[in-house]
Formats: C-alpha cells, structure tokens, sequence
C-alpha cells in the first residue's frame, strides 16, 4: 500500500468533473480531503480530533447517491486514505473511531470495497513471517476495538490471529525486559479482545474436544504463567485474569463455565496445579508469593463472569455457592491484606435475588460471621494511605446497607438494628477521623435527620471544625449536603399537600437548625472555615433552598466585623445558583453594600463582590452598563494586589464578564442580522448594550498597555498581563488546541467585524506588539513567559524585518551575558525569534553563512546549527580562557536557548535535527562539562578517571582561586568572607552550565525517543551511552547542589525515556548505571566525608523513579533489597569516622528514596524494614551513621503518616491516622516498637533510691511517631493496650523530653473508654506529703493526667462518677503546689492540671491554692533554681485568669521581683490581660504609674515588653483598627511629659533596636494621643512628626514603618489644627501608602479610613477600613481640602513626582554591557513613580485652577513655574529627538527596556501638563512660553511616543489632550 502523503497527494490530483458529481460535491469533497491532510500534520491529539470531528461531518453532507457516481478508483484511493489514516493514529482510540464512521459512510455505498481493502490490510499483519511486532499488535487491537469492518475480518481470520499469538507468547516470555514491557501487555490486550469480541468463534476451539485449538491452549497456559507470576508487570497480569475470565464466560453451556471457574480458584494452591477450561488443560506453577495471582483470579472472576457461573454449586458440594462459599474467602483474605472488597459487595448486590433463591435463607442475618467480617473490613481499610483504596472501602460500605436494607424487606424485618449500631459506632469516632463523615452520610437515608440529629447532637460543631481543617472540608460539606437534602425530602414527603408548603416555609425550617451554624462559619475570623464555607455549603444549600438567602441576609450587618464578606459571599452565590437578581433582595442598599464591598481592605471581600459583580448562571446574560461603570473603577484600583490568588481569581471573574459582554454581544448581533432581513429596526436599547459591551472590552484591551513599562511593580505587570491574555482569549477568534474548554464561539468573526467597524478591537497593532517585546526583558521569568506567549499565540506569525533585525542583535548580547537572568531572557526571546521570524530557507535571516540542508524545517534547523556553533565557540573561549569566557561567553544563555529552540518548538524534533548534528551536540556537551568540572577540580583531567572522588567545597574553592590569580598574572587574592566578583563569576558559569546540561540532554533524548520510529532514530545505543556518561560524571563529580538538582531533573527524564524503549539495549542502559551506583554505594572508600558525591543518592533515585513511572518496579525492590544489606553491616573494627562510610552513604540513599516525591506510595511497602533499621542504627558508636539514621527516621515518619493536615490554628500535632489503622498497614512494625518501650521500660525499674541513666537513643523518636497517630479513634474491642504499661513506667524517665512526649504518646495509643481508668489509676498514684517519691515520676505522672485529662474532657458532656473521684484526688494532693514540694516543675505541673479541672473545682480549694500561689509569688525570690520561671509563668496565668486574684497581684506589681514583673507584663503581651474591661483598666492604671520607672529601667527586654503591654491594654485587644482610642485618664502632665521625652530621646538616638523602637514609638503616640492641648504638646509633635519622617524610609526596618503607620492610626485622628503639622502627617501616609510591605500598606490605609470616618460624624466602632488605592486619593483630596494653599502643599505633590531629566537616562542606557554579576535592587521594589503622578497630576491641576484665589498659592506656583519651564521646554526637545525614525533601532529598543525611561516621561509629562494648564489659567506666567506651542509640541511628542511602544495612563494622556481628568 501505497504512504498515506502518496496516497493524498494521488486523492488531490483527481479531477471530479461536473458528470462525475456535482460542484458543491467536489468542493466539499475538496474539504473533506483538506481535514484529513490537516489533521495528519497536527501534532496535537485534540486538534487530530477536532480536524476529524469536521471532515465526519463534511462526509455526512454528501448524499450517499451522489458518492455512488465516485469513479471506483477515485473511491478506491479514499478507503486506502483512510485505512491508512487509522494505522497512523492506531495509538489515539477516539480518532481511529472517527475514521471507522467515515468508513462506514463509504461502505454503505460500496462494502466490498472496504472490506477488501481491510482484509488485505490485515492480512498483510497475519501473514508476515515475523513474530507480531508492537506496531502489529497495536493494529490489530485497533481493528478489533475500534473498527466495524475490521471486526468482520477478525472473523473470519481469527485461526491466523490466533496463532499469531500463540507464536509470540512463548518469545516474550522467555525474555525478562520484553515479559515485563509493553509488549506483553498489549499481547495480553489482544487475548482479552479476541475472547470478548469474538467470542463464539473462540468457543469451540476451548469447549468442543473435536475441535479444540492447540493455540488458544498455548495462549492459555502462558497467561496463567503471567498470572502467577513470571510476568512482574503488575497492571499485564491483572489484565491477564480479566482475559482468562472472559475466555471462560464464552462457554456454551453453564455447568462446563462454571467448572472451569472452580478449578481456577485453586489459584490460592501454593503446590503446583492443573486448570481445566473445557477441553484445555493446563500446568500452573506459582512463581511467587506476593498475592497478585489470587487478587488478578479474583477481580477477573467477579467483574466479568456471568451471574449463573457466579451462583453455581460446586460438583462435589451443591449448597456451596460458588461467590459466597468460593470467592467470598480468597477475597477476604485479600483484604486482610490490605486490598479492598469492594468488587465482592458490588457483585452480591447483582445477584443477591439469586442468592435468597438457592439457600432460602437472610444473607446478612445480625451477627452474622459474614455481616461482621465484612464490617472488619470496611472499618479497618477506611484509612488506607494507597491510593483509591479510601473510596472503594466507601462504596462498599453503601453497598452493605443498601443489601442489609434489600436483606431486612425480603424477610420482613422491621426492627433493622444495624443501623442504630453502627450509628453508635460512628458517633464514638472523634471528629477528626474522615471516615466518620463519609460513613453518616451513607447511613443518613435508612435513618432520617431527625434520627441523627438527636442522637449526634455534636454534628453542627464537628462540621464547623470539619470546614476549618483542609482535608476534612469536603467530607464535612457532603455531609451537610446530605443533611439538607434529606431534610428537604422529610418535609416534602411528610405533607400531606406538597404545595402546603412555600419555599419560603421550607426555607425557615431550614435556618432553624442551620442558619446559626453558616452565620457563624461566614463571619468567622478562621479563613478557612470562611473560604470552605462560601465554597462548599452556600452553592448547595441555594440549590436546596433557594430562598434561604431571606433569613441568612437578614442576619448581616454589613458594617459589624466580617459580616461584609459573609455578605458578598451570599448574594454572588445566590446569583450563581439560582439565577435571581441580586438587585432585588435589598432594594437599593444591594448597590450601596456591593461599593463597600468592592473597596473593603480585605481581598477576601473584594473578590467575593467582584464574583457577585460576573457570575451568571447564562453567558448570555449581558452585564449592565451600571456594572460595567462599576468594574471601569474596579479594575484599576485592583491591578497592583499583591496576593497571587488574588490575580488569577481577578483575571478569572474579568474573564467570565467579559464572556458575558461578549455571548450578549453576539446575540444583538445575530439579532440585528435577523432583523434586518424581516425589515425590522434594531432597537435603541440593544443597540446601546452593544456599544457599551465593545466600548468595555476595547477599553480593557488598552489598559494594560500602560501598566507593562519597565519601572512598574512586579504585581502590576502580572495583573495586567493576566487581563491581557483574558480579553485575547475571549474576545478574538484564536483557537488553542491545548484548551478542551473556553474556545471562542464559530460565529465570534462577526462580532469582531463589527467592533472593526467602529474603529475598535485593534489588539494586535505594532506599538503593541513593541510593549510585549520590551517585557521579554522584564527581570521576572513570569513576565516573560506570559508576554512570549501572548506574541505566540495573538499576534502576526512573524516580525517587521526591522523589528526582528533588532531583536536578533538584543538577543545575541543577552545569551553572552554572565547573568543568569539575562541569559534567560536571551534563550526566550531566541525561541519568540525563531517561531515569529520570517521562513527564508538556504539564506537563513539569523546567520546565512551555514548551510542547511532541505529538511521540513530549514528554519528551525539554521537556528539550531547557528546555536550549535556559538556554543561550540563558548567552549573554545573556555576552553583558552575561563576567565574571559565567564564574563563574555559562559556557556549556559547558549544551552538555554538550544533547549528551547529544539525542545519548545511546535515542529517535530525530527525536522530539525538530523543524526551527524544529534552527535555532534552530544559530542560537545561531553567536552564542556569535563571542562567545567575539570575547572572545579583545578585539574582538567583528574575529573576524566573514574575512581577520583569529587573535590571538597575547600578545594573547588582553592582551584578557581589559582585559576584567578594565574588570570591575573600570579598575584594573591585577597582573603576575604565574601566571594570576589570574579569567583562568582567562574562559580556561576560552571553550576549553572552543568544544570543546564543535565536539563537539556534529557529532554532531549526524551524528545528524541518519543517521537521515535522503528524504522528512525536519531540516537544510537554509543550515542546513549555518551549522554549517561556525561549524567553520571556531573552527579558524582561536583558537589554543588544546585547543578546537581537541576541534572537530576533531565536525568529522570533520560532514564524513564530509556525504560519504556521498546529496544532491550536502551533499556539496559539505565539498569546498569543503577547497578554501578549501587556497587559505589558497597564500595568501601577511603575518601574524606567532606568529599562525598551529593549526586550518588540522586543518581539511584533518578533511575528507580524511572523505573517506577515505566512500571519497570522490579528496580526499586533490588535497590531497596541491597541498600538494607549495606546499611545493616557491621561497621569494621578499624572503621575511620573521618572517612565516607559505605553503610553511611547507603543510609543517605535509602532516605533520598524515601522523600523522593516521584516513589509516591511504592516505597511504603518496605516502610517497616526501613523504620526497624534507621531506630537501630540510631545506636551506632559512629556519628555520622546516627545523623544519617535520624534523618531517614524523620522522612519515613513523614511518608508513612502523610502530610499534616492543615487548619487554620497551625493544625493538629497529630496525623490522620489512628493507631490501629497504623499497625493495621504495618504489621511489622508493632512489635518492634513495643519491645523498645518495654526495654526504655525496664530500666527504669529498680530501687527508688538508685540514680541510673539509660540512654536509649530509639526511645524518643518511638514515642515522637506515636505521639502523632491520631487519638481516640480505636474503641476498647480493639484496643493496642500492651502499649500502655511501658508508656506509663516511662513517666519516671530522668529526660525531660521523654517525659512529656511519653504523656503525649499515652493519649494517642489509649483508647476512649479507657481515659477514666488511666486517669484514676494515675491519680491514686499521687503521693501523700509524708510519702517519699521520685520527683521524676511524679512529675511526668503529673503531665500524663493533664494530658488524659484534657482529651476526656473534650469528649465528655457531663462529668462521670469516675472523673468526680479524680477531681477529689487532685485536690487532695494540693500539697504539691506548695512549698512542701520542693521541685518547681512538679509544682508547675500540678498547676496545669488544676487549670484544666478548674471549672469542676469547688470555691474552697481554688481559694486556697490561689492564697498560696500569691503568698508564693509575694515573698522575695531565694537562690536560682531550675525551673523557678515556669512554675512563675504557670502561677501567673492561674491567678490572673481569677478576677479578684489578678487584681490583687496587679494592685502589688511594683513591689515584686523583676522577673515576676516581666512574666507579669509578658503575660499581658500574650493576650491574656485585655480580655476582661475591669482588669484591663486596672493592668492600665498599673502600667501608667509605673511607666517612668520602667523607661529607667536597663533591661532593654523589659522596657520593650513593658512598652508592648502598655499598648494592649490601651489600645484595646484588637490591634486591627486602633477603633478603641483609649477611654481611660490621661497621666499628669509633668510626668506624661517626662516619658514623653524619653521616648523620642530613644527614638531621635536611635537606640536599644528596632524592635524596641516600633514599641516606643507607638507608646509614644499612645501617650502623644492623651496629652490635652498645650504649646508643650505642638513642640512635642513637631518632633515626632520628624521622628515618623525619619523611620517611614523605604531604608528603615519593616517593624519601623509599621509602627509610623500604627502611629498615624494613634495619634493622627482626629488631626491637629495646625495645617503644616497636618500636611506633614499626610505627607508620611502617602509615603506609607507606597511601602513595600504589603503589611505597612494595609495598616497606613487605616489612617484615612479613620479620618474619613471621623470627619463624617460616625462612631468609632464601626470603622469601615478602605483598600490602600482608595486611601491614597483620599488623602490627596483631604490635602487639597484642608491646605491647598499652604505653603509646602506644592512641594509636597512635586516631590512624588519623578525627575523630569532625560539626558541621564540617555546616557546610562547607551552604556553596554553590565557591571557586575548581580544587580542591586531598589529600596522599595513596590514603588512606582509613574503611578504615582498619574494619581498627582489632577491635584497639581485644581492647584492651577484655583491660581487666583489666594495670593501664596499664586506666589508658590508663580514660582515654581519660573524655575521649571526653561527645563520642560529642554526635556521636550531631548525627547523629541531620542524618537525613533520610521523603523525600530537598537537604541531605541535599549530606551524601552529600561525602568527609568517611563517614569521620566511620566514625570516630564506631568510637570509640562501642569505648566500648561498654569499658562492658560495665569497671565503672571505666559511669558514664560507660548502655551499653544508647548501644547502642540507636548501633543506631537506624547502621539510619537504612543506609536513606538510607550503608552501613558489615561489621567496623563487626557491632561495632554487638554482635558481636565476626572
């Protein structure tokens, strides 16, 4: 047969003439042929798809009796086009399908056609003398899976395919890497499809001894060898028993299946065995012992047997049924295994009428052995850590009830008392435990809300738990949605009138039990319980009860804390769901609400009124223009937010409004269309939406133009690229075959028209294009990933030749430098060159000097040959001179830019390489990186042997040093800390070159390999070996981490490309590079530890991970199998701990594999083996060896329990993994962990008197990882109770540490119903004061029942008999909080457990444990003793939580000790003391006498935390909103004066520390706040007006600035009368308002909150805190306001604007080359002074306008214009000759990458805009210049910048139009 390009290019050249067919059939046969060929030239499977989507449907558009006057040899030529269409894509079962139906279109016309054409096609397959290839058995599955007429063929052929098979079996399972490759798996395949799809052509050759087939035997026999075991792909041999079981569903009659299905269970049988299938019978030897082959026999037998073979009997036995009798047992086993069941209950449920019909009998009779077992296996597998095994135990569980349910009613059982148990069980779970949700839900429906409710009356607060912690939320929010539905379902049911009850009605049965639990969970100050709750419960409980928005929006007040958001979160929900308006609910406060939402400070509240403002449930549904007003205000004030969540939610709900805009749009079009053609006028209200909706997106299009510049923050630029790419990909009509959603509409053509029409939608113009260039430059990498894709996929498929002249030349300068950054940016702009520049074969445009030869792709090729040669010129340079190279060729731009030019780009690799330039690249990077690692060796050859080991971090540093000073002449380098400039360059050119290496090489040998073909390849097996080697030296020969990481990535990518070859010698390669790491790892060195290879534990976890994602697993077990060994030989007896150890490294390896992320779970199974070795390596006399064993020890624990679930609060200590569920997935590990408790245990026993000190280096670690299982989840039938005597011995450890993390661990390993009898246990333990006692024991007793006690206490609802007696106990040993004990710790940790029994203990004790804590506290303090301060603490914090108590303390501060004083005012600090009003009055009267003498004080720890206590308790507890201006009376003047000077003293010397200092300042302004007014009072602000003006430097400390901004808060509110006092203040927020911490920002912005709130009248308490960009023009508009014609306003607006000066721009931006490796950043990288004057300029505006109305402000300007116009006018000039001429110059491209040019502008712009406006508003000024002429001038010089790639803010470009900005 002819190639399918032959075969097109025959079909194209036919002529249909108009006999043959008519012209329309010519034409669209035409089409159909050009989607064909379009889809084989794509690369991309959805655009194959899409491409054969629309020539089926051109097909179909042919009349079939039209086809019939086809030529015969023209259709002849279609069906082999098509045949061989689906041999090309056989890999891609969707397209093979879609050519089928063409076929079958063909085939209706002319079927022996097709079918001969098919038959000959497969005998070509069949009757090859070769074995079957994998590209001849993925042929034949695809005409037997996914072709009509190949199915027919198979029939008739199935002897030849048979054995076909049967040929191959015997070959690929005598090969181990074919065995467990592909290979066997789709033979596998093949079998299964043959016995599925063909099965009564199958069934004689297996059932009929007259014609029984020697091949189906073969088949036979060797997938039962794969089945059990000599095949080690997990995944061929669960498909093999899916085969065989369907091989045995072919019999024709049911007792020889269900013969045949008995004997295969002897499956479990570990002698050898015969099956007999009919007449087949075959030999089974079980190869191993893993239970693979009983899992595989099993899932076969229950997912593909036929019912009757399920329900047979057994011949011997007539009552046995085979599923429960003969499977039921293998599948419990499994599962007790640690597999699932779910299978099983699946099918029981299918065949449970059967069942009830052959015994007669319930099948889950209560108590049943089968109900119980079942139930063990549901309970125990429902915290699996596999993978999916979770979700199948929950399934089962539904199946259970659902047949316990189907068991009750066929016999008549009413009681069901199932049920209610395992509710009781349920219930017992804590509410941490995720199977607990999951399993109320299953049980909800047989029981009913009410049920549940009543019995787990806890449901409501667990869920609101649930949503605060990650991992839980979903099951918490299933459950509620359960809860709601059925409680829906009750009610409705329950009426007798279903239309008695309104949604209204239903709505208020609803809010009775929930609308408290949402209200709490939406204005809650936890952020994930916010986030969970808006997320998951409001969408369905709308979907529910739609009206339930009613009583939930009734209980908001948008001004109270966090109900803003709750707010906003509701009403956008309830649009989304339902549909409803949203400006119905509340009538105009909707409106009124949603402005105070969208500029709340809060991002949370924003994006959840931006999400109210764009969801729809319709597309069509077209904003308003009110809406589109709102979000023209919104957008702005939002691009420069500095949470990324925040950008990609803004730039997703702008998309969906523009979606909107546009799918409404299209409608009015299409309206108007229709309209037209009636004779019908469009009305006026469409026609404005349509205007509207295009004036919107046109003017969203051009925003971001002027926000991309250089010299813009970081957030800005990403925001606006990101609404940008949004309104490109929503509003042109660019297909992405990437994207299955979010495709444009087909008709969106004619909405661009008509946007053209109007002059409008011109996205892709030139000086656009320019900006996105000058952002390929940008220092960021996101930047320029999203500006080279946005050219990519949006603008004109190549570059003006001016344009990409000029880029070229850019991009070569940038691949020469040293800096990495731009090297980077070189590499990308080479890959946008390559894919934007002009295709010009032979003469390549980049360099047309080399030759290409006439591939697909010459551009591509000339590119990568042109890359090819300046690398090999770096490496010569290097090569001569490092020095010179790593400053003006270092190697790696040139490597960046390789890989993405050949890797990156849409053509095939294929097309562009060719196998003497494969080599030739290989070549090179082998001779570069034994260079480089020869320059950090110091010897260039010392790193080509094999047995050196890679040098120390000393001696790479001694060797660039020589290479230096041998650069220089032979001088000494200066000793220094730092790197010199020219180490770092060396250093940097080497690491980042050889990461760049490993990267490239294996992505391109991945690239290579996958786009192979048998007949192709560009690789050879030496060329392979050369790639490996060149990973092996860098991962074993240097030692710096980052080269090493960034190999490791491309060396996984080599390995796993390598593994899933179908060539066994590529195969190999990786396999034996495992092997010699493996044997380095044994080898005994005697190399120093300082030189051991960072890369050898890499180089292992490279290729097993391979191994692992080729399913190549057998890798891993032998890696894991040797490293044991070595690990767990003994040390030799002359063994050196200054040298690398073999059982160390082999440590160190085995704790790589276990945090190698790309193992996943596989590495779990041997979890105990490893845990055993690294607890007892742990005591090793080696150092090194017990380091490395602790780290392996931390990383299991980590892998074994998962990650930590998240909560808001820090999260739980503990995993979500019980004991029993842990013990339960490893087995092994429970006695081992329990001998060592037994044996820390025993050592301890022993005469009380005797001081022993054990050290049992596993001891801790043991108790950590128990201490992090998750308590109370195993109840007393199961309980782990020999853990609990040696946890409780372990109380008297003399370590501290083991102490506490033993009473810990006690809680987590003892089960619920056990907590009392510990408890009680431990409390009668408690000694009498007369008694003798270990203090040790005592103590850790002591932290075991508080412990206990605090985990009982949460369960327990009302205190128990037991826990009274333990409260009498505990207060029966009061003595030891007194001074009759004479250990602190003891007394401390008595008083933690009173603390947590305090509200169970009666008056009397509290009493008189309180007056002997202050009688303690009071005396004064004797000689140090260890733990002295803790029990003060613990004292402190019992007292002060008792009101008269902590007032009698407080009451006697002054005459404690200091260190009393300062626990006293720390406690203060930690929250505690503004809890309760009286105290906090008191602790404020206190503070504030003492105040002076603790500013004298000298401990600077003291006075800082004194200072910071002060502040809590007169600023208030909630330090968000200084709302809480202090009510209490002020000091006396002399001494608030006299603090007042020591404070600033501190402040204006600057001394004791920031920390320090943000604490003085802000008491300072707290005390500044309280000072009456006085002539005192304005020089004291004077000077901390300057202090603030001196620490709100973008150069102070961050805790500084934030204590100016705190301080404005403080004191700033209400402002003083004094105007320049006033301006000075304002001047420091507009300052603040532009920090670089987002922090300071947001707590500056409340300082005009607060002034607009106050200044409006309203109370305090309801302070509404604005975004930072609203703040800022309120403070411009209060400054025009208030002092508009003081004297520094006008200074105080210019200084914000930048230096109008061209020249120095010019002249540093045509300075080339850099500096230095490494570039200094701005103080304040936030900043962004062009902003900033677009936010200025309208104030210096009104300024001018109101000249006249007082002579200092026509003075101020006056003179301001007298000294500037001379430098506008010059400025003007400069620029007006730097623009560029009519194409683009390097020069010019140079100016627009650099930050400063745009803020010149800015400012210049600004300044001449204000120039202008003072002339025509003043004749003072006009003879300065002409203002028509500076206008024209500043006109023409703003529309030529415009056009060249510099866009302004609209603010500027009005004011230069002459307009005055809104």
């Amino acid at each position: 047969m002819l190639s399918f390009e032959d075969l097109m290019t025959s079909l194209q050249d036919c002529v249909i003439t108009e006999d043959q067919a008519a012209s329309n059939v010519s034409q669209t046969l035409r089409l159909f042929i050009d989607k064909l060929s379009e889809s084989s030239r794509s690369s991309v499977k959805r655009c194959k798809e899409r491409c054969l989507e629309e020539a089926v449907q051109l097909l179909r558009q042919i009349p079939e009796a039209q086809l019939q006057v086809v030529e015969e040899d023209h259709l002849l030529l279609l069906v082999r086009l098509l045949i061989s269409m689906q041999l090309k894509t056989v890999s891609i079962s969707t397209a093979c399908r879609k050519v089928d139906q063409m076929l079958q279109l063909l085939a209706k016309v002319d079927h022996q056609l097709v079918y001969r054409e098919t038959h000959h096609c497969l005998l070509s397959i069949v009757h090859n003398e070769q074995i079957f290839s994998l590209e001849d058995l993925q042929r034949a599955c695809m005409f037997l899976e996914d072709s009509s007429v190949g199915r027919e063929v198979w029939r008739e052929s199935h002897l030849s395919l048979l054995n076909k098979v049967s040929e191959l079996f015997p070959v690929v399972l005598q090969q181990e890497s074919l065995r467990d490759g592909p290979l066997c798996y789709i033979a596998v395949k093949v079998c299964l499809q043959i016995f599925q799809l063909l099965s009564s052509e199958v069934a004689p050759l297996v059932w009929d001894k007259e014609h029984r087939g020697a091949a189906v035997q073969t088949i036979l026999q060797a997938l039962m060898d794969i089945i059990l075991g000599q095949c080690c792909n997990r995944d061929t041999r669960l498909l093999a028993g899916t085969a065989v079981a369907m091989l045995i569903n072919t019999a024709p009659e049911s007792r020889a299946g269900e013969a045949a299905a008995w004997s295969l269970l002897q499956v479990s049988h570990s002698e050898p065995w015969l099956l007999t299938v009919g007449a087949l019978q075959v030999q089974c030897s079980p190869a191993g012992k893993d239970g693979v082959d009983r899992l595989t026999v099993s899932r076969g037998l229950l997912t593909c047997c036929r019912p009757h073979i399920l329900l047979s009997s057994h011949v011997d036995a007539t009552e046995m049924c085979f599923l429960l009798k003969g499977l039921f047992p293998l599948v419990y086993a499994l599962c007790e295994e640690k597999l699932d069941c779910h299978y099983f209950a699946f099918e029981v449920k299918e065949c449970l009428a059967d069942i009830w019909k052959m015994t007669g009998v319930r099948l889950l009779p209560d108590d049943s052995s089968l109900q119980q077992e079942l139930i063990h296996i549901i309970w125990t597998n429902a915290e699996s850590p596999v993978e999916g095994v979770s979700e199948l135990v929950r399934s089962a569980f539904c199946l259970l009830l659902d047949l316990y349910e189907m068991d009750c009613e066929q016999f008549c059982d009413t009681r069901k008392p199932l049920y209610f148990t395992l509710l009781q069980r349920i219930i017992k779970l804590p509410w941490e435990a995720k199977a607990k949700y999951h399993r109320l839900c299953a049980l909800l429906p047989y029981l009913g809300t009410d049920m549940v409710l009543d019995q787990y009356a806890e449901i409501p607060n667990h869920l609101l738990k649930c949503l605060s912690t990650n991992h839980l939320s979903p099951c918490g929010s299933e459950l509620y949605r359960c809860l709601i539905q059925q409680q829906r379902r009750e009610l409705c049911d329950g009426s007798q009138k279903p239309a008695s009850h309104t949604e209204l009605d239903l709505a208020n049965q609803w809010a009775r039990c929930w609308r408290p639990v949402l209200h709490e969970a939406l204005t809650s100050d936890v952020t994930l319980l916010q986030n969970n709750s808006s997320i998951h419960l409001l969408p369905c409980t709308f979907q529910v009860f739609p009206s339930a928005v009613v009583p939930l929006l009734a209980s908001l007040d948008p001004f109270a804390l966090g109900h803003l958001h709750a707010w906003a979160c509701v009403v956008s929900s309830y649009r989304a769901v339902t549909g409803g308006s949203p400006w119905e609910l509340q009538g105009s406060s909707t409106l009124e609400t949603l402005q105070l939402a969208l500029g709340s400070a809060d991002d949370k509240v924003r994006l959840a009124a931006l999400n109210l403002l764009c969801c729809s449930p319709k597309t069509k549904d077209t904003p308003t223009i009110e809406e589109m007003s709102i979000m023209r205000t919104f957008i702005p004030q939002n691009l420069n937010c500095e949470s990324s969540p925040f950008r990609q939610h803004l730039q997703a709900g702008v998309k969906r409004f523009l979606v909107r805009i546009r799918d409404g749009c299209l409608a009015h079009v299409r309206g108007q269309k229709g309209k037209k053609k009636g004779g019908a006028t469009c009305s006026e209200t469409a026609q404005d939406t349509l205007e509207q909706g295009i004036g919107f997106v046109e003017w969203l299009g051009q925003l971001p133009y002027s926000y991309l510049a250089p010299g813009h923050s970081y957030q800005r630029k990403k925001t606006a690229l990101l609404l940008l790419s949004a309104v490109l990909e929503t509003c042109t009509d660019t297909w992405s075959p990437e994207k299955k959603k979010g495709q444009p509409p087909a008709n969106m053509g004619c909405l661009i028209t008509c946007a053209r029409q109007r002059g409008q939608w011109d996205f892709i113009c030139r000086t656009k294009q320019l900006v996105l260039i000058s952002c390929l430059e940008d220092s960021t990498n996101e930047i320029r990933e999203l500006s080279a894709g946005l050219l990519l996929r949006f603008f004109p498929p190549s570059f003006p030749d001016d344009i990409a002249a000029v880029l070229l030349s850019r991009t070569k300068q940038h691949l020469c430098s040293p800096r990495v950054q731009e090297a980077q940016m070189g590499a990308l702009m080479m890959k946008v060159l390559l894919q934007k520049s002009q295709d010009q074969p032979e003469d390549c445009r980049l360099n047309s000097h080399i030759a290409v030869s006439s591939g697909s792709n010459s551009k591509a090729s000339c590119m990568v040959r042109f890359l090819v040669k300046e690398l090999e010129e770096h490496y010569l340079t290097a090569k001569a001179d490092m020095m010179l190279a790593a400053r003006t060729k270092p190697i790696h731009g040139v490597l960046s830019a390789l890989q993405r030019c050949l890797l990156e780009s849409p053509s095939s690799v294929y097309d562009t390489l060719e196998h003497s330039l494969t080599t030739e690249v290989l070549s090179l990077l082998e001779s570069i990186s034994l260079l480089l690692l020869g320059v950090l060796y110091g010897d260039p050859d010392a790193c080509a042997t094999e047995k050196d080991a890679p040098p120390s971090f000393c001696d790479m540093g001694n060797a660039i040093s020589s290479l230096i000073a041998e650069a220089s002449g032979g001088g000494e380098e200066e000793e220094g800390v730092l790197l010199s400039e020219e180490h770092s360059l060396v250093l940097t050119c080497c690491w980042v070159s050889l990461k760049e290496i490993g990267i490239f090489l294996g992505s391109l040998v991945e690239k290579i390999l996958t786009e192979s073909k048998p007949s192709n390849c560009l690789l050879t097996k030496e060329d392979l070996m050369t790639a490996s080697k060149v990973f092996k030296n860098i991962l074993l020969k240097c030692r710096h981490w980052g080269a090493v990481e960034g190999c490791c990535l491309g060396f996984t990518k080599f390995c796993a490309s390598l593994l899933s070859s179908s060539d066994s010698e590529f195969r190999d390669i990786p396999v034996h590079m495992l092997k010699q790491g493996l044997q380095v790892v044994q080898s005994p060195r005697s190399t120093s530890v300082t030189r051991r290879a960072a890369g050898l534990p890499m180089l292992i976890l490279c290729v097993v991970s391979a191994g692992e994602a080729s399913k190549t697993k057998q890798l891993l077990a032998h890696s894991m199998q040797t490293l044991l060994e070595t690990a767990r030989t003994p040390l030799p007896e002359d063994w050196d701990q200054t040298l690398d150890l073999p059982q160390v490294c082999a440590v160190h390896t085995l704790q790589a594999l276990v945090r190698g992320s790309g193992l996943g779970v596989a590495v779990l199974q041997f979890a105990p083996a490893v845990a055993i070795l690294s607890l007892t390596l742990l005591s090793s006399p080696c150092w090194a060896m017990r380091n490395a064993a602790l780290q392996l020890y931390s990383s299991l624990c980590s892998r074994m329990l998962g990650q930590r679930p998240s909560s808001e609060e820090g999260g739980p200590t503990q995993h979500g993994m019980s004991p029993l569920a842990f013990f339960f997935h490893y087995p092994a590990l429970q006695p081992f962990l329990l001998g060592e408790l037994r044996g820390a245990a025993q050592d301890l026993q022993g005469p009380s008197s005797e001081a022993k000190l054990h050290l049992q280096p596993s001891l801790y670690p043991v108790l950590t990882l128990l201490a992090q299982l998750q308590p109370g989840v195993h109840d007393s039938t199961e309980t782990l109770s020999d853990f609990l005597p040696p946890l409780l011995q372990l109380s008297a450890s003399p370590v501290y540490s083991v102490r506490v993390m033993a009473s810990k661990a006690l809680v987590a390993m003892t089960p619920p119903s056990e907590y009392m009898n510990i408890l009680l246990k431990l409390t009668g333990q408690l000694p009498s004061p007369q008694e003798r006692c270990c203090h040790n024991r005592l103590h850790g007793q002591l932290l075991q029942i508080k412990a206990v006690l605090e985990r009982a206490l949460c369960t327990a609802s009302a205190p128990s008999a037991g826990l009274c007696d333990v409260l009498s106990r505990v207060e029966a040993s009061l003595w030891l909080a007194t001074e009759a004990q004479r250990c602190p710790l003891v007394r401390a940790a008595y008083l933690g457990v009173a603390d947590s029994l305090r509200r169970l203990c009666c008056e009397t004790y509290l009493s008189e444990l309180s007056d002997s804590l202050m009688h303690d506290l009071q005396k004064p303090q004797q000689a140090l003793e260890v733990g002295v301060s803790s029990f003060h603490q613990q004292a402190i914090h019992f007292l002060c939580a008792d009101l008269t108590c902590a007032r009698r303390i407080w009451d006697s501060f002054s005459a404690l000790s200091p260190d009393l004083r300062l626990s006293l005012v720390s406690w203060v600090v930690d929250g505690w003391g503004s809890q309760q009003t009286s105290l906090r009055e008191v602790i404020q009267r206190v503070l504030q006498t003492n105040l002076r003498e603790a500013l004298l004080s000298h401990s600077v720890e003291y006075r800082r935390t004194y200072l910071a206590a002060l502040a809590a308790v007169m600023a208030g507890s909630d330090s968000t909103l200084s709302q809480h201006l202090p009510q209490s009376a002020p000091l006396e003047e002399p001494v608030l004066s006299e603090c007042l000077d020591l404070l600033l003293g501190d402040l204006e010397d600057q001394r004791c520390g920031p920390e320090f200092l943000s604490q003085a300042l802000y008491a300072a302004s707290l005390l500044l706040s309280r000072w009456p007014e006085s002539s005192l009072k304005t020089s004291m602000l004077q000077r901390w007006c300057s202090v603030l003006e001196c620490q709100r430097s973008p150069d102070a400390p961050e805790v500084l600035r934030m204590a100016c901004a705190e301080a404005l808060c403080v004191a700033g509110v209400p402002l003083p009368h004094s105007t320049a006092i006033m301006s000075r203040l304002i001047s420091t927020g507009l300052y603040l308002l532009q920090d670089q911490s987002q922090q300071v920002r947001m707590r500056a912005a409340c300082f005009p909150s607060m002034l607009h709130h106050a200044r409006r009248g309203e109370s305090q308490s309801s302070v509404y805190l604005m975004q930072v960009n609203q703040a800022l023009p309120l403070l411009l508009d209060l400054l025009l306001e208030e002092c508009w014609d003081t004297p520094g306003t006008l200074e105080l607006l210019l200084c914000n604007l930048p230096q109008p000066d061209l020249r120095p721009v010019l002249r540093e931006a045509s300075e080339a080359g850099c500096s230095s490796l490494y570039e200094q950043d701005e103080a304040n990288v936030f900043a962004e002074p062009s902003v900033m004057t677009a936010h200025v300029l309208p104030y210096l505006l009104q300024m001018a306008e109101r000249y006249s109305e007082s002579s200092a402000l026509a003075q101020s300007l006056s003179a301001w214009a007298e000294d500037s116009a001379a430098q506008v006018q010059d400025s003007l000039a400069v620029c007006k000759e730097l623009l560029p001429a009519a194409t683009l110059t390097p020069a010019w491209l140079a100016l627009l990458v650099d930050p400063r040019l745009h803020s010149t502008l800015c400012g210049l712009f600004t300044r001449a805009a204000f120039l202008l406006w003072l002339l025509k508003t003043s004749d003072d000024v006009r003879h300065l210049c002409d203002p028509s002429s500076l206008h024209v001038s500043l006109r023409e010089v703003c529309s030529l910048l415009s056009q060249n790639g510099v866009h302004f803010p609209s603010t500027l470009a009005a004011a230069v139009a002459g307009q005055l900005p809104a």
